[in-house]
């Protein structure tokens, strides 16, 4: 197959890190780099053969790639990725993929009209740890009851950073999809209700907006799960960081083991650290005692964020190469995000939001 000449949108944390990604990526050229302000930004090294443009359209009429790379803000995803489908190129878009259901079933139906492939930023199901999370609680029964969140104390670079996505998404919504998609692949039953409640700790985000919610959404097969997210300085570092699932047969954790005492809830990398995955059984003995100790199982050796982007856009090459089938994929990510759009619709009414 021939070289994929890329097109990346958007240079903030994740769209440097996946531009790095296609550079190392045999099969991949970088031709072009496109954001606002580009002319002042400091780009390394390997990427300065690339054409660099302010303006989306200009780059993609000018370079006519075979891919774009879409990591600006949310709002702008399902026209961007709509606009370089019908001019012939394939997709990455980050997560989420639209600010809304329609746009995100618009993207998707461009995707299977235009033959072209999309793949969604849902960096977790490209994570060694995370995959082996969801084979293992697949084992453990149904229902499942979901205990997650990822709440991040954010100060200086970090707070400015939320301060900019607080400009459009709430925490449940942007990182939610994330977990919410981890539920809905364990469980593949269809979502039912949800309820949610959010406050504003802080007045420095638009009229309106909430920087910390909390979600619960039901499943038609019995299933419960609640997602909880905040940012911001006055966030607590305390249990920032859970993620379990429960069922008839046991449970299985994700631990942030004492090595990772280190990390904290604003770095990056926090969002996919492992550790160790923790695996308890159910099973007692006939006096009542448990019949088998829990497992731990280390996953220490584990891919960085980085090296995440990189298994990411190389799973977006075999899908071009080998075309993949990702009707499921593109499903799920309208799937999670009708789901955490639900939670932000109830915290916003007071309801509970049927699906």
């Amino acid at each position: 197959m021939g070289t994929q000449r890329v097109l990346v949108v958007g240079l903030g944390n994740m769209g440097l890190s996946h531009a790095q990604a296609y550079d190392r990526i045999e099969g991949f050229d970088v031709v072009g780099l496109c954001t606002r302000n580009i002319e002042g930004m400091a780009l390394p090294s390997s990427l300065h053969k690339a054409q660099r443009f302010t303006h989306f359209e200009e780059a993609l009429t000018s370079l006519r790639p075979d891919v774009v790379s879409i990591n600006t803000w949310s709002d702008t995803h399902a026209d961007y990725a709509v606009k370089a489908m019908e001019a012939g190129a394939h997709v990455f878009v980050e997560k989420p993929l639209a600010d809304n259901v329609a746009d995100a079933e618009r993207v998707v139906a461009t995707a299977l009209r235009t033959n072209r492939k999309l793949v969604i930023g849902y960096i977790l199901r490209h994570h060694p740890s995370w995959i082996k999370f969801i084979e293992i609680a697949k084992t453990l029964g149904s229902p499942h009851v979901f205990r997650m969140n990822l709440n991040q104390q954010s100060s200086g670079p970090a707070w400015e950073a939320h301060k900019r996505l607080l400009q459009s998404l709430s925490p449940i919504v942007d990182c939610g999809v994330h977990y919410v998609d981890v539920m809905c692949q364990i469980t593949r039953a269809n979502p039912i209700q949800v309820h949610a409640v959010g406050t504003r700790l802080t007045d420095d985000m638009p009229p309106g907006m909430y920087n910390y919610g909390h979600l619960h959404v039901s499943f038609d097969d019995g299933s419960v799960g609640w997602y909880e997210a905040g940012w911001g300085p006055m966030m607590s570092e305390t249990a920032y960081f859970v993620k379990d699932v429960i069922g008839p047969k046991g449970s299985v954790s994700i631990v942030m083991a004492e090595t990772a005492g280190d990390i904290r809830s604003d770095d990056i990398n926090a969002h996919t650290k492992t550790n160790r995955i923790l695996l308890h059984h159910a099973d007692l003995t006939p006096d009542g005692t448990f019949a088998r100790r829990d497992e731990h199982i280390d996953t220490a050796d584990e891919p960085d964020h980085d090296a995440l982007c990189e298994r990411e856009q190389r799973f977006l090459l075999r899908a071009i190469n080998e075309n993949l089938d990702l009707t499921d994929h593109m499903n799920d990510a309208v799937r999670s995000l009708r789901i955490v759009l639900a939670a932000d619709e109830a915290v916003r009414t007071g309801r509970v939001v049927a699906l």
